[in-house]
C-alpha cells in the first residue's frame, strides 16, 4: 500500500488515504514520487471547474512530478532502476496523478531531470514548460532578432516563457502588474505595466507601431483581444495557452497575422505525440544544465498531509512562484 491524496467529489476536501501500489504494465515506469508540482488547473479540477480534463473520479490529482524510477516495465527503453527523472504523467482522465507515494507512468512522457535542479525544482516545470515550448518553438517557430511580448510574464507559464525565448535569440517584453514588474526585469525582459499602460501606447513605443513579432497569451479573455491588437502585420503571430470564450477576430484579420492554440493535455488523454511530451522536457533539461532557464519556487514548504493549504494558496493567486508539494522524506 501507499500514501495518496484523493478526490471523491469534486469542490469536495481531498482525503489522504492508503491506496494500492501499482506496478509498471507495458511502456510504462514505477516512479516513486518525490515532489509534485501544483498548478492553476489542479485546483479548478478539485473545484469541478475543468471538464477538460476529462477526470474521472475518485481521482489521485497531480499533474507534474518530479522522482526516482523505482522499476521497469516490459518494453520500455531508456529508463533503469535509479534514474531521476521528471514529467506531466497524470491527474486527468483516468491517469493516476502525483499526490501519491509512487505512480505508474508512460515512460513517453518522462525525461531524466536536470542534473543542476532539485526535486522540488524539476516538479515545478513539466506542464508549464511543455506549454510555453509548444507556443513558442512548435507553433510560433521564435528566432532570434523577433521581438516576443509575453502576457503575465511573471506567471508559472510566462516565466518560463521569457527564458525560452531569450535562449532562442529574441528580443522579449512582457506584461504584469506592478507587483510583477521587478520579476520580469531580472528574467531579461522588458516589463510592461498592463494597469497603467495601453495596448497602443506599448505598441508605438516598442515597435514603432508595427506590432511584435510573436504574442504569446497566457491569461485568456480580454487580453487575447489586447494580443490580437499588438501583433505585427503580415507575419505576427498570436499564440494562446487560454483561448476559450468569443473573441472578434477582425483585428487579428486586418493584420494579415496568424493564430495558434494550445492544449497541452491533449497527448495524455489521447495517447496520441506522448513521445513529443517526454523530448520538449529533454531540450528544457538541456536550457537549465545550461543556465538559461531557472523555475522560479515559493518558498514555502507543503507535505501530503496539508495538500489542501497549498491549494488554497494557488487558488488565491498568492503563490510567489510555483508551489510545490513534497512527497518523499
Amino acid at each position: 500500500m501507499m500514501r495518496a491524496v484523493v478526490l471523491e467529489e469534486f469542490g469536495g476536501s481531498l482525503v489522504l488515504d492508503h491506496v494500492d501500489t501499482p506496478q509498471a504494465a507495458s511502456g510504462q515506469v514505477l516512479v516513486r514520487v518525490e515532489a509534485s508540482g501544483v498548478n492553476p488547473l489542479d485546483t479548478k479540477i478539485r473545484a469541478g471547474k475543468a471538464a477538460h480534463a476529462r477526470n474521472r473520479l475518485p481521482a489521485v490529482l497531480g499533474l507534474d512530478l518530479a522522482g526516482v524510477v523505482e522499476q521497469v516495465g516490459p518494453g520500455v527503453g531508456g529508463f533503469q532502476t535509479g534514474d531521476e527523472v521528471y514529467g506531466l504523467t497524470g491527474g486527468v482522465g483516468e491517469l493516476q496523478g502525483s499526490l501519491a507515494e509512487y505512480a505508474a507512468v508512460d515512460a513517453r512522457l518522462l525525461a531524466r531531470k536536470p542534473k543542476s535542479l532539485s526535486m522540488r525544482e524539476a516538479a515545478a516545470l513539466p506542464l508549464v514548460a511543455i506549454t510555453a515550448w509548444e507556443g513558442l518553438v512548435d507553433r510560433a517557430a521564435v528566432a532570434a532578432g523577433q521581438k516576443v511580448l509575453i502576457h503575465g510574464g511573471a506567471g508559472g507559464i510566462g516565466h518560463v516563457a521569457v527564458q525560452i525565448s531569450r535562449a532562442r535569440g529574441a528580443e522579449v517584453f512582457a506584461t504584469g502588474g506592478t507587483e510583477s514588474l521587478e520579476t520580469i526585469r531580472g528574467l531579461g525582459a522588458t516589463p510592461i505595466d498592463y494597469r497603467s499602460t495601453t495596448v497602443e501606447d506599448y505598441v508605438d513605443r516598442y515597435t514603432a507601431g508595427d506590432g511584435f513579432d510573436v504574442v504569446f497569451d497566457t491569461i485568456g479573455g480580454t487580453t487575447l483581444d489586447d494580443s490580437f491588437a499588438a501583433v505585427r502585420t503580415y507575419t505576427g503571430h498570436v499564440v494562446s495557452a487560454l483561448g476559450w470564450g468569443t473573441h472578434s477576430l477582425a483585428p487579428l484579420s486586418f493584420r494579415g497575422a496568424s493564430y495558434s492554440g494550445i492544449f497541452t493535455l491533449l497527448p495524455m488523454l489521447t495517447g496520441q505525440g506522448r513521445e513529443h511530451h517526454g523530448q520538449i522536457l529533454r531540450e528544457v533539461a538541456a536550457l537549465v544544465d545550461a543556465g538559461a532557464l531557472t523555475p522560479l519556487l515559493d518558498d514555502r514548504v507543503f507535505g501530503l498531509d496539508d495538500v489542501d493549504q497549498a491549494h488554497a494558496l494557488v487558488a488565491a493567486g498568492k503563490g510567489k512562484g510555483k508551489v510545490v508539494v513534497n512527497i518523499g522524506d
